[in-house]
């Protein structure tokens, strides 16, 4: 099972811990608010929101926290790593709260806990209150009586456990922005995601009974089942006994996840196919949250492994980057996206604990720019939303506030800028790419040009009211800045697979 916490009342963002139980932790900045949910992430149609408002987030995995602080003289590296996510502006955390067997077992046996690992899951969860950053923490074991009474004696122990640091039980700590009942749920004996969808009726149901306040979500990496045919073609061409529909459907169940690998599901295929494939796969996916299931999505999990052979930085960057426009395009239409949840990050020195996937921040300056230009974009759209909001509930007119207006000129500046952005760096390597100069006449398309779609950010129907896309100074501006970036060599995206540059 995984938890959401938020921990640091006096910074702005939330950290979420997942626990698998994943445990997502938040840290949110102070507000006065007398409703029955203050200070838990709620959510709203498809909408998260906090304390009455809309709340947007920008996120990363770490599922080794608890065992490497079970270790106090390792407890450093925690602190190192929510400190680093901190100053980019990350404010979900994802992270473990299960470890069965081997020398730093959580559950030693069923029923028998290591209370020596659970004090340094509460380490995980007291410095993520400290440092600002939330944290969203075979086949029998779905049909086994006996098995399933232990899945619900370790959920019990888990959320009326009380923290031997804070002194807080985590059913009643706000740090916790929501539980996870399983990461990664598989049933091949049973495709049709009958057998999963029992399991996760009967263990939501047991979860919400022990705490009404946090939410909860199955851990799903997305792949559609029987309930909707005609979106099998989409999945990376096989099933799992899941139905993305149907298991995130149950009424207990608060908003739905997605995981975003096709560089391990499509392993076989080009860099160009794997990029389609996640542009299909987030859009449908944040289509049926919207209209369907009428849930928020998190994109819970995506990354790129350096354990592929034709791996570089600048592909990673530039599949992070896609990911993260996708992110922003779909919660800047106002709801059902709340943010995504990069995987993964790591302090210096824990090889043993590398996956390929793996981002030290204070070693990625390029992969850090753009996780940081994400968070900034996060946060100033969610504040714009939230003054929205505000404005609805006084009844005020939003074209009188001069601040919202402000704000909204730079929220759309941000929109805006990206996608000319993408546009100028495809042009730009339209004009240095060889084999484009040497006599090809055909256009440059998209599988020369990583993940450039600038059509869709420049067409945002919101962006089309924006006067300042008519308005010449101001996208000559937005150019010229975006020109000295290019010289100063702080695009750090591969953009031309062609020429590689």
């Amino acid at each position: 099972m995984s938890t959401y916490i938020r921990y640091g009342h006096h910074s702005w963002s939330a950290l979420i811990v997942v626990l698998c139980m994943a445990l997502l932790c938040c840290v949110c900045e102070c507000r006065v608010y007398r409703g029955k949910a203050a200070g838990f992430v709620q959510t709203k149609g498809t909408n998260f929101v906090l304390n009455g408002s809309p709340f947007l987030f920008n996120g990363f995995n770490a599922y080794w926290m608890m065992n490497v602080a079970t270790v106090p003289k390792e407890r450093i590296k925690v602190t190192e790593v929510l400190q680093d996510a901190a100053n980019v502006g990350l404010s979900v955390c994802r992270t473990w709260a299960f470890a069965d067997g081997g020398d730093k077992a959580l559950q030693i046996s069923p029923g028998a806990y290591n209370e020596h690992v659970f004090q340094g899951l509460d380490f995980v969860v007291s410095e993520a209150r400290k440092h600002g950053v939330p944290i969203s923490s075979d086949d029998d074991f779905y049909t086994n009586p006996i098995v399933k009474e232990y899945y619900k004696n370790h959920v019990q122990r888990i959320i009326t456990r009380v923290n031997t640091i804070t002194g807080i039980a985590y059913r009643d700590d706000t740090t916790i922005m929501a539980w996870e009942l399983m990461n990664e749920p598989r049933c091949q004996a049973d495709y049709s995601g009958r057998t999963v969808n029992g399991w996760i009726q009967e263990m939501a149901s047991f979860v919400k009974s022990l705490d009404r306040h946090h939410l909860l979500e199955v851990g799903m990496e997305g792949f559609y089942g029987d309930t909707m045919p005609e979106r099998k073609q989409i999945n990376p061409g096989y099933q799992v006994g899941t139905d993305f529909i149907t298991n995130n459907l149950v009424s207990e169940i608060d908003f739905a996840t997605i995981h975003a690998y096709p560089d391990q599901w499509l392993s076989g295929q080009n860099e160009d196919s794997q990029m389609e494939f996640m542009q299909r796969w987030m859009w449908s996916h944040y289509e049926d949250s919207r209209v369907i299931l009428k849930k928020p999505l998190v994109i819970a999990e995506f990354g790129k492994s350096s354990n592929n052979q034709e791996y570089n930085i600048n592909k990673r960057d530039s599949y992070i980057d896609a990911v993260y426009r996708n992110i922003y395009m779909m919660a800047n239409t106002g709801g059902t996206v709340g943010g995504g949840l990069v995987w993964q990050l790591m302090a210096d020195g824990m090889g043993s604990f590398s996956d390929g996937y793996q981002i030290i921040l204070s070693k990625s300056p390029s992969t850090s720019s753009i996780i940081s230009e994400q968070s900034h974009s996060m946060r100033t759209l969610s504040h714009l939303l939230r003054i929205r909001s505000q404005n609805v509930r006084l009844g005020k007119d939003h074209r009188q506030n001069q601040n919202l207006k402000s704000l909204e000129k730079d929220t759309h500046c941000l929109a805006l800028t990206r996608g000319i952005r993408a546009l100028f760096e495809a042009l730009v390597c339209q004009s240095r790419c060889p084999e484009i100069q040497a006599g090809s006449e055909k256009p440059l398309d998209k599988a020369q040009i990583v993940d450039c779609n600038p059509t869709r950010i420049l067409m945002e129907p919101e962006l089309n009211t924006y006067e300042a896309k008519n308005n010449q100074k101001c996208l000559k501006e937005i150019i010229d800045k975006i020109q000295i970036q290019w010289n100063e060599g702080a695009f750090g995206s591969q953009i031309c697979r062609t020429c590689n540059l």
